[in-house]
């Protein structure tokens, strides 16, 4: 069964007049909003691709420009007794040496620029090189000081391996050509002494060399700017160790020539720093400072004729006391010019 439509009242003439000017208004409005939105769009466009305009660089603030140099002079206002033992130090001809660039600026060749400093008087603003970790303050002291032969070593240097920095052993500041660092050799070995005190100590021993009475000082065998050799070891004619300074009978050249002597050195033998055994040996007794070089392995079963403690063939048998004196007939165990066996 089909339930009959509502009934519909007429449109009146006019609204469906206006409904069709409405509906043909449309397509117009719709063009102009297009037309508008692709203007604002291009615009945004043509703004982000046009370059900015170069603004005018402003100048710093006062607090953020660089330092500049102001002269040694400038420092002498507040650092009077300083600058005068200065006047007597060797560093002072920076102040007058023009091929080092510092002229009339030798407190700022460590210390930096120091026109901050004079106006605030802060030691914020100036560098301290003695506060400076031990690589930068290194850095400072070898800008001069880099291709002397005196610190050729210093870079490979267990000093400067073990962060000792320049200023830990060197006055900068001190009077006179000697202020600089100790130079008698007390006051050497007392500046050493103060860090390597397990060295010191030995030569308390009763065999040593004379360091605690004056007569030497650790820089006669060591050299503090560092070496080649181990231990910072001086060197002698070349590159022999500096013990031969002193000992120059033992040095050679031999006919013969004893092997650890040659290649090894004293050290081998010898505890330079001190002993308690005679001729400042490493072991008690001679014999024994031999055996570690010349004694065969230990046999399980010692058969007729064996004998015992040296490199066969041998005769030496370290049973018998005759044989546990080695240098009773090897006297010239350094080398020797006539014998092989160093018999004489």
């Amino acid at each position: 069964m089909l339930w009959p439509l509502p009934a519909t009242k007429p449109v009146p003439a006019a609204l469906r007049k206006r409904r069709r000017s409405a509906v043909a208004l449309l397509p117009a409005v719709v063009l102009v909003a297009a037309l508008f939105s692709s203007a604002a769009l291009y615009g945004a466009q043509a703004q982000a691709s046009k370059p900015a305009e170069a603004k005018p660089a402003e100048a710093p603030p006062a607090e953020n420009k660089p330092a500049t140099y102001v002269g040694s002079e400038t420092c002498q206002a507040c650092h009077e007794d300083i600058f005068k033992a200065f006047q007597k130090n060797p560093h002072w001809v920076v102040q007058t040496d023009k091929r080092r660039g510092f002229e009339n600026n030798a407190c700022e060749s460590c210390h930096g620029p120091g026109s901050k400093h004079a106006e605030s008087a802060s030691a914020a603003d100036i560098r301290n090189p003695e506060k400076l970790p031990p690589a930068q303050t290194d850095r400072t002291c070898l800008k001069c000081h880099l291709n002397q032969p005196t610190h050729v070593g210093r870079l490979q240097s267990s000093h400067a391996k073990n962060q000792v920095s320049c200023t830990a052993c060197h006055a900068i500041h001190r009077n006179g050509p000697n202020g600089l660092v100790a130079r008698k050799a007390p006051a050497i070995n007392e500046l050493c002494a103060s860090c390597h005190t397990s060295q010191w100590v030995r030569f308390q021993l009763p065999y040593k060399h004379r360091l605690p009475e004056g007569a030497m000082s650790c820089v006669d065998c060591h050299n503090p700017h560092g070496g080649f050799r181990p231990g910072q070891m001086q060197y002698f004619a070349g590159n022999e160790p500096g013990c031969f300074k002193c000992h120059g009978d033992k040095r050679g050249p031999f006919t013969y020539e004893h092997a650890p002597v040659r290649f090894e050195g004293c050290m081998t033998c010898h505890e330079p720093h001190g002993s308690a055994n005679p001729r400042m040996l490493a072991r008690q007794e001679v014999r024994y400072v031999c055996l570690e070089c010349h004694a065969n392995l230990p046999l399980s079963t010692a058969g007729a004729g064996t004998v015992l403690g040296v490199v066969p063939p041998a005769f030496h048998d370290l049973r018998s006391p005759r044989f546990r004196n080695c240098t009773i007939c090897h006297q010239k165990v350094h080398g020797s010019y006539v014998d092989r066996m160093f018999l004489k």
